[in-house]
């Protein structure tokens, strides 16, 4: 029986468990943080920032908006692979112009105010990203626009022409 047992510890440990590994923590923003579209420092950007961390690579790309961060998820030509997302919440930012770099909340799980009057780091119309319901329903009162989880996002806002994300995979004249 003990013979058995200790079979059926090892068969059960071999398949493993449904739990997900652990996302790897925020890579810490350092003024050597490049647009993965715009290839501009972030540092040099107001609003809001984005980073996705992929299995295939060391280093994360990074973004000069949250709505090219949130563009990479659903672009079929980048990575797949994602092991996190992150995006600034403007709750726990400094302020608009210099949002810092320790105010990362998982992407998937934070909370979008889309259609605002709020400008990105590369002067397009941004989708704000926040911790929590309350706080994107303050600014939402404030600037406009709507309230939406991480999957509720609107991909033609995300994916609009006129964003650098949509710039870079589609030159002038490329549709």
């Amino acid at each position: 029986m003990t013979r058995f047992a200790l079979l059926l510890l090892l068969v059960l440990a071999a398949c493993g468990d449904d739990r997900q590994a652990a996302a790897p923590p925020p890579a810490p923003m350092t003024a050597d943080a490049m647009g993965h579209y715009c290839g501009m420092a972030l540092t040099d950007h107001p609003g809001p920032k984005g980073q996705i961390q992929v299995k295939s690579r060391k280093q994360p790309y990074w973004f000069s908006s949250a709505r090219d961060t949130l563009a990479f998820t659903l672009l079929p030509e980048e990575p797949k692979d994602i092991a996190a997302v992150y995006v600034t919440a403007m709750d726990k930012a400094k302020d608009w112009a210099a949002p810092g770099p320790e105010s990362w909340v998982d992407g998937r799980k934070a909370f979008y105010v889309v259609g605002s009057d709020a400008k990105g780091g590369m002067g397009q119309r941004e989708i704000v990203p926040f911790s929590t319901t309350e706080a994107a329903e303050r600014f939402r009162t404030e600037h406009g626009g709507q309230v939406a989880p991480f999957d509720k996002v609107p991909r033609e806002l995300v994916l609009g022409e006129d964003t650098p994300a949509m710039q870079a995979q589609h030159p002038k004249g490329h549709k």
